[in-house]
């Protein structure tokens, strides 16, 4: 039901804010075909939303593709009948997305373990209960059960797993310590990009701590209290430390080859959904991050 604040708006940007797994060509096409009702009446993308009007759509059914178990060498960190975790490269996308059908994560785990991983996601993100970025590196826990998962995933809800990220910042940051509060939401205009909301955005908490100051950046921990869409990388950019080689939420120009965020998942630690027993799995800083701290600690970087 649109509320008071919502009204006057059109409903095409409405719906794109309120259901950000579709894109916005997506609620256009449903829009032309009379899948978007207002009170029970079709309305076109233009239609200005009033206060107390009741909104439907019907989204068709998508038709999934089939996904195929492809051999790839995996960094398997731990694994038993119910989990396994995983150190994921740089630039190896997780599950399979328009674009993205062959080479992922999902993949190489299909066929790394046949038919064990959990169904709760569908066959697109078979296991996968959590996600990290493309260019972003470290730990993953992918489920083979969905008792697993369900235990993973309320863990995730309630914001009991313990994820912590190492990343390179623009600039110096001046406090030893903080924490940032701020909703993340889709952004209004650009799809692909995430924005701090103050009216749509779901609640996000980042704690980060400087672990060394260099002449122009800074090397920082993270610890997600929440788990949004590009979180540290909205959250740092938004405090005026955008990550190192994130041209997305940064600057596009930066002095150093970098593929994407300087952003590595290093800590993962949670319940298991078996024993009831806490534990915890670090992955090691990949080379072109332990490259990157060097130059820096040897005054690279520009002047």
């Amino acid at each position: 039901m649109i509320t008071g604040g919502q009204s006057g708006r059109r409903l095409d940007q409405l719906l794109s804010e309120e259901t950000p797994d579709f894109s916005r060509s997506y609620l256009q096409k449903l829009f032309k075909s009379g899948l978007v009702a207002v009170n029970g009446a079709p309305v076109k993308s233009s239609y200005r939303a009033a206060a107390g009007d009741v909104v439907s759509f019907e989204a068709p059914e998508a038709v999934e593709a089939e996904i195929a178990a492809e051999p790839m060498e995996l960094d398997i960190l731990y694994e038993d009948e119910d989990v396994v975790l995983v150190n994921k490269p740089k630039g190896m996308v997780v599950h399979p997305a328009a674009g993205h059908y062959s080479g992922t994560l999902v993949n190489g785990l299909m066929y790394h373990c046949k038919d064990q991983l959990s169904g709760i996601n569908g066959v697109m993100r078979p296991g996968i209960v959590h996600r990290i970025d493309m260019d972003t590196t470290g730990v993953l826990a992918v489920c083979k059960n969905d008792a697993s998962h369900n235990c993973l995933a309320a863990q995730l809800k309630e914001h009991s797993i313990t994820r912590v990220y190492f990343a390179v910042a623009h600039g110096v940051i001046k406090e030893n310590s903080g924490t940032v509060r701020a909703p993340i939401g889709r952004h209004p205009t650009d799809r692909k990009r995430m924005s701090i909301h103050s009216k749509s955005g779901r609640d996000a908490v980042t704690h980060f701590e400087v672990l060394e100051r260099f002449r122009h950046f800074t090397y920082v921990k993270c610890r997600l209290e929440t788990g949004r869409t590009h979180q540290i990388r909205v959250h740092m950019a938004s405090i005026g430390h955008p990550l190192l080689g994130d041209a997305v939420y940064g600057p596009a120009k930066q002095p150093f080859s970098l593929q994407g965020q300087t952003l590595h998942a290093g800590v993962l630690g949670f319940i298991h959904p078996r024993t009831g027993e806490y534990m915890e799995f670090s992955a090691p800083l990949p080379a072109y991050f332990e490259e990157l701290l060097s130059k820096l600690r040897n005054g690279g970087g520009g002047v």
